[in-house]
This record gives C-alpha cells, sequence and structure tokens, in this order.
C-alpha cells in the first residue's frame, strides 16, 4: 500500500480509502468485520463511515458494525484513521421534530456523541460535514469544533459535497476566528464519466490545502465494465449505470472505454480507480466493496500503473470540462 499526507496535515493515509456504506445494508456484520480485517492486513488504514449509514429503521447500524469491530482489539482502533459524518437526521423514522440533524453547534454536539457511542471509540480523527447548511453560519460550525478538538472529541475537520466557494468560506472563517487549521478535506463526486469538481471543487482543495477524497469512483458501476457484464448475465444494469446508459452518448462513450481497455487486457473498474490516483490534489477514492473479491479488485489498481499514451485516450473518451472560468467564460 501507498501513503500519504491528508492535505496539508501531517496525516499519513493510505492511497484507497475504505467505505463502509454496505456495510449493514448490504453485508451481514461477520462479513464486514472480515473485509475491514483483510482492509487493514493490505495496508489501508482510512476507513470512512457516516451516522446516517445503515439508513432508514437503521441509521447508525454502520457505526455500530465498526465500533464491534475495534472492540475486538488487537490495535484495530489504533492503526486506523477514522472518518464520520454529520448532517442526516438521526431522529426516530418519520420525526420531524427539529435539531436532529443539519450542522447547528447543539446538532453537531449530540450527533458527535452518538457516533462516539455506536463507534466504541473515544474520538473521531476526521469529522466531516456530509452537505452544506444554508442556514447555519461556519462562525457556529467552527465554534462547535473548535470545542470538541478541546474536548478531545475530534481531532481534524473535513467537508462532504461542498462547492468550492463553500471550501473558501469555510476556511476564511476558520482563519477569522483564529483557526488555521480549517477544513482539511473534501470529499466529493468524481470520476472519469463525472469530472466537473475540475472546475471549481478541486483546485480550491488544492489552494486551501485540502486531500480530496472521490467517492463513486466508479460512477454506480458505469465504469465497473457494466456493458460487458450485461452481455455476461443477460441482466440490464439498475441504478445509476442504468440511467445513465439510458443515454446514446454516455453508452457510445462507454462502449468505447470498454472495447479500449479490452485491447490493452485491462479490467475497466481498476482502471478507474488507478486514473483517480494519477489525478492532481486526490489523495486517495473512496471504495465501497460489499465482497471480499472486490476488495482485492480495488487493491490491484494501486499497483496498476497508466501509460501516458492510455490517459490521453481515456481522455479523448471522456473530456474534462477545463478550469473554471474558462470551462464556462472567454
Amino acid at each position: 500500500m501507498e501513503y500519504t499526507q491528508l492535505g496539508r496535515t501531517g496525516l499519513k493515509v493510505s492511497r484507497l480509502v475504505l467505505g463502509t456504506m454496505n456495510f449493514g445494508p448490504q453485508t451481514d456484520e461477520a462479513d464486514s468485520h472480515a473485509i475491514m480485517d483483510a482492509a487493514l492486513d493490505a495496508g489501508i488504514n482510512y476507513f470512512d463511515t457516516a451516522n446516517v449509514y445503515g439508513w432508514g429503521e437503521n441509521k447508525g447500524r454502520t457505526e455500530e458494525i465498526i465500533g464491534t469491530w475495534f472492540a475486538k482489539g488487537g490495535e484495530r482502533r489504533e492503526k486506523t484513521v477514522l472518518a464520520t459524518k454529520v448532517y442526516g437526521n438521526m431522529g426516530a423514522e418519520g420525526d420531524v421534530w427539529p435539531n436532529y440533524d443539519k450542522l447547528s453547534a447543539l446538532n453537531i454536539r449530540r450527533a458527535v456523541d452518538a457516533s462516539l457511542k455506536r463507534l466504541q471509540t473515544d474520538y473521531i480523527d476526521i469529522y466531516q460535514f456530509h452537505h452544506i447548511d444554508r442556514n447555519t453560519p461556519f462562525e457556529e460550525i467552527w465554534q462547535a469544533v473548535d470545542v470538541l478538538v478541546t474536548q478531545g472529541k475530534i481531532l481534524y475537520a473535513g467537508s462532504s459535497n461542498f462547492p468550492g466557494y463553500k471550501i473558501a468560506q469555510a476556511n476564511e472563517t476558520a482563519l477569522r476566528r483564529g483557526n488555521t487549521l480549517g477544513l482539511v478535506s473534501e470529499q466529493c463526486l468524481y470520476n472519469l464519466a463525472e469530472r466537473r469538481a475540475e472546475m471549481e471543487v478541486i483546485p480550491a482543495a488544492q489552494d486551501y490545502g485540502l486531500g480530496v477524497i472521490p467517492w463513486s469512483p466508479l460512477h454506480g458501476g458505469l465504469l465497473g465494465g457494466v456493458i460487458r457484464k450485461e452481455a455476461e448475465r443477460g441482466r440490464r444494469a439498475s441504478g445509476r449505470a442504468a440511467d445513465a446508459l439510458a443515454d446514446t452518448a454516455t453508452r457510445n462513450r462507454i462502449e468505447a472505454y470498454e472495447e479500449l481497455l479490452a485491447k490493452h487486457g485491462l479490467e475497466p473498474g481498476e482502471v478507474a480507480l488507478a486514473w483517480l490516483l494519477t489525478r492532481p490534489g486526490v489523495t486517495g477514492p473512496i471504495v465501497g466493496p460489499r465482497t471480499g473479491e472486490q476488495l482485492a479488485s480495488a487493491l490491484r489498481a494501486v499497483e496498476l500503473k497508466l501509460s501516458e499514451e492510455l490517459l490521453t485516450s481515456l481522455d479523448e473518451i471522456f473530456p474534462g470540462p477545463g478550469p473554471a472560468p474558462e470551462a464556462f467564460a472567454w
């Protein structure tokens, strides 16, 4: 496994991030523990989760599964850089009572304590804002964060799904308050098929020294050999991949992508991950395996070196938007 610094911090993290969103809803506790053990054995030390994972009536279940894994000992917690998120509503299903979501100081305090209990740990390494909160000023958010850092409950703060201007707002507000660290990471939707983050999000993250953590690196399976799998299994794609393939231009690009990689004898999903590892500013993509084999495939991507010729061909199939403002202005 290769390691890098998380943005401008001194924290060393693996170039792959283990996403745990499937733990609970699609992968049972025993298999989830086995995947986490395999990831740690392979050198992945950066695990990502969120308080809402488990979803619906089972919100929080994913954090609980990680907590029971930590409780097994064997330095599992000490070896893991743990990231979780706050924003989603953690009230009972159907309950619309206020202050159980978003980024008010009250909800942040409540959510941290609840996550710590589920995770069976004393602290969270990276506490991430899962979405922007248009109704809560960053002065309030940073006040809550500063208290939590002082209490030793969190070490760093990060963002997820932030536009570039909110990254700037957050860190400029932190600086005015004397918090010189501010946000240290941004999780964003970024992959070969969805490159809009290159316009402003990634440049903002680079300028402010945030590590970039792409989520959905295979774009819901679209970049994982979906057309080939349709032919082999006789079953059409579903979810985000199916929606994307309904567009003729997108289907043509995916066909060209799979044909290109077939000529090189490469697996599409592994190439999609390896491509992200070549991108400026990227710390490491989040991989969310449901099985041990999916984890093994992701690990092979770290060893994969893409030639300049192949990278050029990928850019021709999936051209990026270009930087802002040139992407939309003269």
